[in-house]
């Protein structure tokens, strides 16, 4: 069986440990289904994504440690569209366990996610992972309108301290 992570508001764990996790998003194909991650050892690699998802919504979120069938197919990939490809769910967690660099990977299952595949719900006390994108750290962040808004907090002394 192979061990997936999806992260979720806090306030669906009682749904989905009663009825599963429905198949709500659109793959960039056009198919519904669910956004996963591996649950590799490291927890910061597994949990990457919690920080983009809190980032500017101010929610909690909940891990969701689902269970699936080592062959059933899944679509696997960075999040920018890089190595985009189908393989089994078992050889998806293996490709992003064995990369050097596997922020940014996600696993996308094409349909939904029963009760009985919820392993386990944990709720997370804070995110982890990276801010704004995958080695955004010890970079110069851009000071444009669209990036750094009117308004958005520390964007007065980010555009003091980088602007042109």
């Amino acid at each position: 069986m192979a061990s997936l992570l999806h992260l979720t508001a806090a306030r669906n764990a009682a749904r989905i440990r009663r009825a599963g996790i429905a198949a709500a998003s659109v793959s960039r194909t056009g198919v519904r289904g669910v956004y996963c991650s591996a649950l590799l050892p490291s927890f910061t690699l597994s949990h990457q994504w919690a920080r983009e998802l809190v980032q500017g919504r101010g929610r909690v979120l909940a891990a969701v440690h689902l269970k699936v069938p080592d062959d059933e197919p899944v679509t696997v990939g960075h999040y920018s569209g890089e190595g985009l490809r189908e393989c089994a769910a078992a050889q998806a967690v293996a490709l992003i366990a064995g990369l050097d660099d596997s922020r940014g990977w996600e696993i996308f299952l094409a349909r939904a996610v029963a009760a009985r595949e919820v392993h386990a719900i944990r709720p997370l006390a804070r995110p982890v992972g990276w801010r704004y994108f995958p080695g955004a750290h010890g970079r110069r962040p851009c000071t444009c309108l669209v990036c750094l808004g009117p308004g958005q907090y520390g964007a007065r002394s980010i555009r003091r301290k980088y602007g042109d």
